[in-house]
């Protein structure tokens, strides 16, 4: 079997391979100022690094050595699945040596892949739970156990690993483990004795990267079977598992959003790979159905605490949303496959939104502390539960998936932002850096999200025939102007994308402006939890108040004044250097009703604009909330 590098450009986490129906192929961004590359130095100073010594002191790497004989003791870890944590970590770690090499990293990551390699039984199987505490029992429990999502995880991490440094070590033992679940699984009739799903979809979308990889054609075909097995009652017939109907034939997501989520990335890599118009219809259908009813303001996915799991339409809860930080490193990873597959701008919208609030929220600002859930309110005297669903920052989890999580998305968040075709060039996400296609270099200059003014310079490009620049003209502009070669371009934007035909020269110019004006947004109201409030946003940011800001009083008796301007203010010295948003509002007086809180409805008095006392409001980006004392914060603001 082939071991080679593909010699396709933009070796990141999606490498479409030759024959894909694609309308678009990803291409790397050289990130090298701004918003993004700060937060990215951060993940690399910060978060990476302090990897092995969490996985250390979890228990993590202490079971690897016990599966190899190398250590006394017991399993540590309350789930079956703590693998991935590690796994997760050398994904990242190897997308980090892809941009700079690192003496002191690539000897964890050689030391941790020893680990992982010694680990691993004769016959490829690796799942340290299954083989130190259930005594090898294998796949007697795929609804809970997850040895196929460690697996999927497994692949990532060896396929990130030969890109990044061309060595064979981990992907030999994916490989092997690869093999061992092909010789295990498969259809009624197939030969294998195992007719079976996990119960958190991972697996899938890593064999088709495995696939592209190694060129093997067995591993797309396994990806295949298992996205075409969920909802045929394999697990119990839940919707929580993805088991309650045929992905083919799904009208809504449901269920855990995760899993949803990473079930749905893997059939839109086989819809890439293979053409399935079938699959890629879903994939259109499943999505809209998520953005209309059931995606919060940043991004965030998933309305119970409980399953951690969808609600029903638009069940959009603030103080009880879950918003888990995975689901927002799965719909990233998603809607850029559709993305890849369409050639649809509508994707990197929702990228955008989710990037830089439900994604971001999830690690703190020094990269020490993350958070699992991320709701959109907290309320004034909030007891807070402390652990995985805690609304306070924590420096790791008893289920640890989301650090992580966020780590290898942000070492690889370059392949995220741009692709090739035919035509051209499309700048998907606005960063400072390089954008590159083939024969194409276009330098950014941007100090978006804070400024709307994006610079690009052509560095490089064919002499002798034109080509297209296409720019994503992002859902939330309203208005926007462009300069092309000094002359302001007025075509408009079709789809979400403006795009700039013409025979370049090196040197040529364009600048795109964005307006940042601060809006304020409400929602539909079938939305009950928000009806009758705003939220304040600002170009791809949404913001919230937090109490450190309102030391006067609580958050939960504030009304805004829509009357009012909102007025920007740059605050270089506040949470690492943001612009806030000032509004005006009220804090109502909430009259004591004694023991019972309710009245009759036509005893209730309803506050004009000029109930209560003018108080002076401070947004800032949602992103950045927790990051000093707890208190209240809240994004959505009643009017009344």
């Amino acid at each position: 079997m082939p071991r080679t590098r593909s010699a396709l450009p933009a070796p990141g986490p999606v490498r479409l391979g030759p024959d894909a129906r694609a309308a678009l192929r990803p291409t790397a961004v050289g990130i090298t100022t701004g918003f993004w590359h700060a937060r990215r130095a951060t993940n690399a100073r910060v978060c990476v690094p302090q990897g092995p010594e969490l996985l250390e002191s979890a228990g993590n790497l202490h079971n690897l050595r016990l599966a190899a004989g190398a250590d006394e003791g017991e399993f540590r870890g309350a789930y079956p699945f703590v693998d991935t944590d590690v796994y997760k970590w050398l994904e990242a770690a190897a997308w980090q040596l892809a941009q700079a090499p690192d003496p002191g990293l690539a000897d964890q990551v050689a030391r941790i892949v020893g680990l992982v390699a010694a680990a691993q039984q004769p016959d490829g199987y690796l799942n340290t739970w299954f083989q130190l505490v259930k005594d090898g029992r294998r796949y007697q429990d795929l609804r809970w156990g997850h040895e196929l999502y460690c697996a999927g995880h497994l692949i990532q991490a060896a396929v990130a690993h030969h890109r990044a440094t061309g060595g064979t070590e981990l992907l030999d033992v994916a490989v092997r483990f690869a093999d061992h679940i092909d010789s295990v699984f498969g259809p009624p009739g197939s030969g294998r004795p195992v007719d079976g799903v996990d119960g958190h979809p991972e697996v899938e979308t890593a064999l088709v990267e495995l696939y592209r990889e190694t060129g093997e054609r067995r591993y797309l075909d396994l990806a295949g079977y298992f996205v075409d097995r969920y909802g045929h009652g394999l697990l119990g017939g839940e919707a929580y598992c993805q088991d309650r109907v045929p992905l083919r034939e799904a009208t809504d997501v449901e269920g855990h959003a995760v899993r949803q989520l990473y079930l749905l990335a893997g059939a839109a890599d086989l819809a890439l790979e293979t053409g399935d118009a079938e699959l890629r219809a879903a994939g259109e259908r499943l999505w809209r159905a998520m953005t209309a009813t059931k995606t919060h303001l940043t991004g965030g996915l998933g309305a119970h605490h409980d399953a951690e799991d969808f609600g029903d339409p638009y069940e959009l809860p603030n103080e009880r949303a879950y918003c888990e930080t995975c689901a927002a490193v799965a719909s990233v990873q998603w809607s850029w496959r559709m993305a890849l597959l369409t050639g649809e701008a509508r994707y990197g919208d929702l990228i955008e939104r989710t990037l830089y609030n439900g994604f971001l929220a999830g690690v703190s600002l020094d990269g020490e502390r993350w958070l699992y859930v991320n709701p959109l309110q907290v309320r004034d005297g909030h007891t807070d539960p402390g652990g995985d669903q805690s609304a306070r920052r924590t420096r790791w989890f008893r289920c640890a998936c989301c650090p992580p999580n966020v780590m290898r998305l942000l070492a690889s968040l370059e392949h995220y932002l741009a692709s090739g075709d035919a035509s051209g060039l499309q700048i998907h996400q606005y960063v400072g850096g390089r954008y590159t296609a083939e024969g194409i270099a276009v330098r950014a200059e941007t100090d978006y999200p804070w400024d709307g003014t994006i610079r690009l310079t052509v560095e490089e490009t064919p002499a002798d025939r034109p080509w297209t620049l296409s720019l994503r003209i992002p859902q939330w502009s309203r208005d926007f102007r462009v300069r092309c070669a000094g002359e302001p371009y007025d075509a408009p934007a079709a789809e979400g994308w403006l795009r700039l035909e013409r025979t370049w020269s090196p040197g040529d110019e364009v600048v795109l402006e964005l307006p940042l004006e601060p809006r304020l947004t409400a929602a539909d109201p079938r939305v009950d939890a928000v009806r009758g409030c705003v939220a304040i946003e600002r170009g791809p940011l949404v913001y919230c108040l937090e109490q450190a800001d309102h030391p006067d009083g609580g958050l939960d008796d504030i009304v805004l004044d829509p009357t009012r301007p909102l007025v920007v203010k740059q605050r270089p010295d506040l949470l690492g250097g943001v612009t806030t948003v000032v509004a005006a509002g009220r804090r109502r007086a909430v009259p004591d009703r004694g023991w019972w809180p309710y009245v009759p409805a036509d005893a209730v008095e309803i506050p004009g604009p000029d109930g209560g006392d003018r108080v002076e409001l401070t947004a800032v980006p949602y992103y950045a909330w927790a990051n000093r004392e707890d208190g209240g914060m809240r994004v959505w603001l009643p009017l009344s």
